[in-house]
């Protein structure tokens, strides 16, 4: 689903991805860790086409095409999903026009008919019971008033509706507490299909009791040095990262 080979990117000239490899396929879900400055949320804005960010060497190919070539909307549509780490609010915006225009432009991408009001709002009620969303969030403008955890869960709601192929949560588990961090986790894991896949970038390995890895990526200094099972999350948990120096 997802290639990325020798990826370099830049912010403000400084080099930040200094040549990244990974592969993703269908029905997997990877989690990458590292310290702070490693390169973890720039990787995550380079993939959703974030304009601050250059890429100055390598090739990423997302669903057989050269994504590095897409706009940002491009690669929404095409199925690129990111739960933002601190979500905006959109005052004025409102949470159901936000989610019927995201989806209905979705489906236009995919030569489907756009839903109607009474099939939208069906779809919202299922996706709200699915990651337990309360029925005053949606009635009011995208974030606004939300807490930190009513943000992600947002997050996680919007996932539900767009249905993405490959889904990306920079840091997600930031600044929820435990039955937050859960009913986050379980939303995401009730999304996952065989033909879907996510990518779950975080500090903690305490996300990863709840949504099960794949494997476990250790990005350093702009590269990933480590790959493991989730038995490599918890080396992490127990040793730090000084580790790394050590040979695997």
């Amino acid at each position: 689903m997802l290639e990325i080979k020798n990826l370099h990117a830049t912010i403000a000239g400084k080099e930040i991805l200094k040549g990244l490899n990974l592969t993703v396929n269908e029905g997997e879900v990877h989690a990458i860790m590292g310290p702070n400055g490693a390169g973890k949320s720039t990787l995550s804005n380079v993939l959703t086409g974030h304009p601050a960010y250059t890429v100055t060497a390598g090739e990423v190919f997302f669903r057989g095409k050269n994504l590095l070539t897409m706009s940002p909307e491009e690669r929404a549509r095409e199925g690129m999903f990111l739960s933002f780490q601190y979500p905006v609010e959109i005052p004025g915006v409102s949470m159901v026009n936000f989610m019927r225009t995201a989806v209905n432009e979705k489906r236009k991408h995919e030569g489907k008919p756009a839903l109607s009001a009474t099939d939208f709002l069906k779809l919202m009620r299922e996706k709200k019971a699915l990651v337990g969303m309360d029925n005053h969030l949606t009635k009011r403008s995208v974030n606004e008033g939300f807490s930190g955890g009513e943000k992600k869960r947002n997050e996680i709601f919007q996932m539900a509706m767009l249905e993405p192929c490959l889904s990306i949560l920079d840091e997600t588990d930031s600044g929820l507490d435990i039955d937050a961090l859960r009913i986050v986790a379980e939303g995401v894991n009730a999304l996952k299909t065989p033909h879907t896949a996510s990518i779950v970038i975080t500090h903690y390995q305490r996300l990863l009791d709840y949504i099960v890895p794949d494997f476990v990526h250790v990005l350093a200094d702009g590269k990933i040095v480590r790959t493991g099972g989730k038995e490599l999350a918890l080396e992490l948990e127990d040793k730090g990262y000084a580790f790394l120096n050590e040979q695997p």
